[in-house]
């Protein structure tokens, strides 16, 4: 069973941040997520990487992850630990990319009304998410089961050899 709860600070990013800006096509000469996430959003926030703690939450506008299908995107924010992505839209490839590689992102219309620096709770078995810090909870469709096994599991090959060697 998956996680229940990601309790994390909140980074805000705006709108169509794409797979460019989530790690930049110079660093891709390497797969190795320790060195992706040394520049995870690098060209949208020099600094995030240094700011940020393993286990917080990006908050974006619409249309997160989109340009091209690359896999070290949600990578590279898994790796960094990144722990969810909250935005209205995900670019279609990139949610797939990202539950592929157990990357829990949820998708919230009112993703605006959270702001950088607020405390954020998810709880994924309910479909929750409260700000802590306005004491606000809001509603989103929870993933689907197969989506949590991936999840769970740390991603679809990690999934795929717990099938092949009998674990669930």
């Amino acid at each position: 069973m998956q996680k229940a709860n990601i309790n994390g600070k909140v980074w805000k990013f705006g709108k169509d941040i794409d797979t460019d800006l989530i790690i930049a096509a110079r660093y891709l000469n390497t797969s190795v997520p320790e060195e992706l996430a040394k520049h995870v959003m690098e060209d949208a926030d020099p600094e995030f990487i240094n700011k940020m703690s393993p286990g917080d939450v990006i908050v974006a506008d619409e249309n997160f992850g989109c340009g091209s299908s690359r896999e070290h995107a949600p990578i590279a924010l898994k790796a960094a630990g990144v722990a969810a992505i909250i935005a209205p839209t995900f670019a279609r490839i990139f949610y797939r990319n990202a539950f592929n590689m157990g990357l829990p992102i949820f998708e919230l219309k009112e993703a605006d009304e959270i702001q950088e620096g607020d405390a954020i709770s998810i709880d994924m078995n309910a479909g929750t998410i409260t700000n802590q810090s306005t004491d606000k909870t809001y509603k989103f469709t929870p993933i689907p089961a197969f989506m949590q096994e991936l999840i769970d599991a740390g991603g679809l090959m990690n999934f795929a050899k717990n099938e092949v060697e009998g674990k669930k």
